[in-house]
């Protein structure tokens, strides 16, 4: 689910979690992830394998352009986490917004200290739409997101929509291997086994996988 927020229509969701599980269909929830604890408790009992929750920016991008308090999302996050459900987080880096060093150094550490340094972090490429004109974001801003997500220590950092760019790449952080190679939605190959593991030397490696 993606696009629209989905726990703005929470009872659709959870029968369709329930209709894909009988179908042997994974269900990744794609959320702002400002909703209620037992919004997201409902969401895993009725069959969510995954959670990707956006990461807007700091305390003051949240309050300047959402309105809203990071704190709940960030408990969530921990929830989440908490209860053994596989999460990944997403920044939708934007030029004068959220692209400071010192406030993705912030997601990034926060990231490590409070959802495990093995949390995946996309860090999204912003293109101009609708009424907000800022010219896209430069590769080199999402190159340095991704090295400062690497010195928080964080194992699997990514950036998005961008096309065939080294980054994409899934490596195993043990031995550096190219475990799966990426071209925006085009998965070229994926090498982790079927017991989620490194080939090359054993490394364990958290994915979710459809049955």
């Amino acid at each position: 689910m993606s696009f629209s927020e989905p726990t703005t229509f929470l009872e659709y969701a959870v029968d369709v979690f329930e209709l894909a599980r009988q179908n042997g269909l994974a269900n990744t929830v794609v959320t702002n992830g400002y909703f209620t604890p037992e919004a997201g408790d409902l969401l895993r009992e009725k069959g969510a394998d995954a959670f990707n929750i956006d990461i807007k920016g700091d305390l003051k991008t949240y309050e300047k352009y959402c309105r809203a308090d990071p704190e709940k999302v960030w408990a969530n996050i921990k929830r989440i986490k908490e209860k053994g459900v596989h999460a990944e987080l997403t920044t939708l880096v934007i030029p004068g917004v959220n692209d400071s060093n010192g406030c993705l150094r912030e997601i990034a550490e926060r990231i490590g200290n409070e959802a495990g340094l093995d949390t995946p972090w996309h860090l999204s490429r912003y293109f101009p739409a609708y009424k907000f004109e800022v010219s896209p974001t430069p590769i080199t801003s999402l190159e340095t997101a991704y090295e400062i997500g690497k010195e928080a220590g964080l194992l699997y950092v990514y950036l998005g929509n961008v096309s065939d760019h080294k980054y994409e790449n899934t490596y195993c952080p043990a031995c550096g291997d190219n475990l799966i190679k990426r071209t925006i939605f085009t998965i070229h190959w994926n090498k982790v086994t079927k017991d989620k593991k490194c080939p090359s030397c054993g490394q364990d490696i958290p994915i979710v996988v459809s049955s």
